[in-house]
């Protein structure tokens, strides 16, 4: 029977945390093709079942579902593998960038690659959003699930955990209404045959470590809250509980702990807070971070990291700007990600235990049909960043809704976008390829514009 080592495990994990641009719809469709389509490491309703669950956490939701996964496949060492080595590449580019901002201020050849990756990052966002509609919308029922709950977080506004109870309440209602809509979720036997070796390992009795136990969840409880907070006590007891480092790492803490529904639902509260409230940063500085956190590999929450190293290398006293900025950026990045790891250690074996409940499956064949809707919601968004250079929002009673400034079109954009797109879903180029050519035509466009 195959098997998977942790150190095959390590180069995988290794290379979607390179490959993981466009935000946690970009990085949900990089694993999803490569864990589910190309490797079979997962089955189509396990990633599901861990990608609903992470999407109820606060914090970023694929980093979780690297971590969850990780976990499955290698214990606790496999989580923290995957989750590091998910958010690695991201905090080394954005350190670079932003020493190289704080330096210098925009630094033009990597914003011109960084321009041609969106537009690659757009077409593989699409075809994930295709390919997994594809496998979750079986019926008219969960359709119709998929479209409200686009509707309700794109036009209304309603906050994600919301949308999230309500599909779940819904599910339930339906399977006790109409039985028939909701097809039995596979068995581990059959999936096992199917060649999805997590399957294949739980009947092989390697999965052990996923059954709930109450020591262990004590234990975990205890080592991940102490974790979580002993560089913040490190920082209090040197430089003080009113320091610009003490004050980031309290912040972020509390950030890690309420943003539900992924890094867009607390963009705008991190940037009211940093701007308005502390004045740590321009509302200029903001934007061009937020933009460098959309365009490199990692969650976009990772935008903290930026705000965290120019609030320290600004206003930080009594030490070197650069040292001041390198401790701001490392705590922030710590308090932010460790609990993304608790969350999963935590909660991931009950969690296990619950696939085989049949109300809980009905409620979660729903919750699946709306995160297609949410997802979706997600690559508009981007979609919209990506090809127009501002988008309005429209407030009209209880609508909400983003408008592309058409004057604002970014033509490139759109070609490059189209371009990739063709390449990807009708000519079958690989990912890897497709995001090299337009990280090259987006620095030969910038080189052309002059």
């Amino acid at each position: 029977m195959p098997r998977v080592s942790l150190a095959q495990a390590i180069r995988v994990w290794a290379k979607i945390g390179w490959l993981s641009f466009g935000g946690p719809a970009g990085q949900i469709a990089v694993m999803h093709r490569e864990l589910v389509e190309q490797r079979r490491w997962i089955s189509e309703s396990r990633f599901l079942h861990a990608l609903n669950y992470c999407m109820l956490l606060p914090g970023p939701e694929a980093t979780q579902l690297a971590i969850y996964i990780g976990w499955l496949m290698h214990r606790t060492v496999g989580g923290l593998i995957a989750g590091t080595l998910f958010v690695l590449p991201g905090v080394i580019v954005l350190f670079g960038l932003s020493a190289s901002y704080a330096a210098v201020g925009q630094v033009p050849m990597v914003v011109a690659l960084f321009f041609g990756l969106k537009a690659a990052v757009l077409a593989v966002v699409v075809e994930a959003v295709l390919r997994i509609a594809r496998r979750a919308l079986k019926g008219r029922f969960f359709v119709g699930v998929a479209i409200a709950a686009f509707l309700a977080i794109h036009v209304f506004g309603l906050p994600f955990p919301l949308i999230v109870a309500g599909a779940a309440g819904l599910g339930i209602v339906a399977r006790w209404w109409r039985p028939h809509w909701f097809p039995e979720s596979p068995t581990a036997e059959a999936l096992a045959g199917d060649g999805y070796l997590i399957d294949q390992m739980m009947l092989r009795g390697e999965l052990e470590h996923i059954r709930p136990s109450r020591a262990r969840t004590a234990r975990v409880a205890l080592i991940g809250l102490l974790l979580w907070a002993a560089p913040l006590m490190v920082v209090v007891v040197l430089w003080g509980h009113d320091s610009v480092l003490a004050r980031e790492g309290v912040f972020f803490s509390e950030t890690a702990v309420v943003t539900f529904g992924g890094a867009y639902a607390v963009l705008a509260f991190i940037a009211q807070r940093v701007v308005t409230d502390y004045g740590w940063l321009s509302p200029a500085q903001m934007l061009d971070g937020l933009a460098l956190a959309e365009t490199t590999p990692g969650p976009l929450i990772m935008v903290v990291q930026f705000v965290a190293f120019m609030a320290a290398f600004q206003h930080q006293t009594g030490m070197s700007p650069w040292l001041a900025g390198v401790i701001g950026s490392l705590l922030t990045v710590w308090v932010t990600f460790v609990p993304c790891f608790l969350w999963v250690f935590l909660g991931g074996p009950y969690i296990e235990a619950l696939r085989g409940n049949r109300a809980l499956h009905s409620a979660l064949s729903a919750v699946t049909a709306a995160v297609v809707g949410v997802v979706l919601n997600l690559s508009v968004w981007f979609a919209e960043h990506t090809i127009f250079g501002s988008v309005r929002m429209l407030d009209v009673g209880p609508v909400h809704l983003d408008l592309p400034q058409l004057a604002t079109l970014n033509l490139p954009a759109l070609l490059l976008t189209a371009g990739a797109m063709l390449a990807m879903l009708r000519f079958r180029v690989g990912m890897v390829w497709t995001l090299g050519l337009c990280a090259v035509a987006g620095i030969v466009l910038r080189v052309l514009q002059g």
